[in-house]
């Protein structure tokens, strides 16, 4: 049995969640996701919880278990609390700057500043020149457009420059050695 997926979901108060059609429905304060349910797979709900349970013990079915469940609760969560995902840009000159919730100008080193715009259901803050909090409802697109903004300048190894997740540890090269 899944470790994860036998585990019940409790549903906050606010929280909306609607079953049927082979796929699962949650409206909450944030907003509103929907999800499929693929393979065996059957979610139920019990009062205030909802269970996933599979069919048999296929390997496919074994697999899919306590991914449907990670991936109800993250709907479940995201439209009670929301997620963030925070970047920091290091460099001499690196820096951001937001216009608006929607949009961000970031200036990392190239002849012109890169303007990004965020997707529906996501938002930007920027606490400080150095730093920028991607915000939304939907963990797989926060996290998508945080991979997305990292990507205009990646770390780079030995000066450590660049635009990095808030916990990420970057492994430095030593340089050249000289003679």
């Amino acid at each position: 049995m899944s470790r994860i997926g036998k585990q019940p979901i409790s549903i906050p108060s606010g929280v909306d969640v609607t079953i049927g059609d082979g796929a699962v429905l949650v409206k909450g304060p944030k907003g509103e996701l929907r999800t499929e349910i693929v393979g065996d797979i059957e979610v139920t709900r019990d009062g205030d919880t909802i269970v996933v349970a599979r069919a048999n013990d296929e390997r496919r079915n074994r697999s899919l278990h306590g991914l449907t469940r990670s991936l109800v609760n993250n709907m479940i969560v995201g439209v009670s609390q929301g997620f963030t995902k925070e970047l920091e840009i290091v460099g001499v000159g690196y820096r951001a700057a937001a216009q608006g919730s929607d949009t961000i100008e970031i200036q990392v080193g190239y002849s012109h500043p890169v303007i990004v715009k965020a997707p529906a259901g996501i938002t930007f803050e920027v606490p400080a020149p150095t730093r920028i909090a991607v915000k939304g409802y939907d963990k797989q697109l926060v996290g998508q457009v945080a991979a997305d903004i990292r990507k205009i300048r990646k770390p780079e190894p030995y000066k450590g420059k660049g635009i990095r997740y808030a916990n990420e540890v970057v492994r430095r090269k030593a340089g050249k050695s000289a003679k």
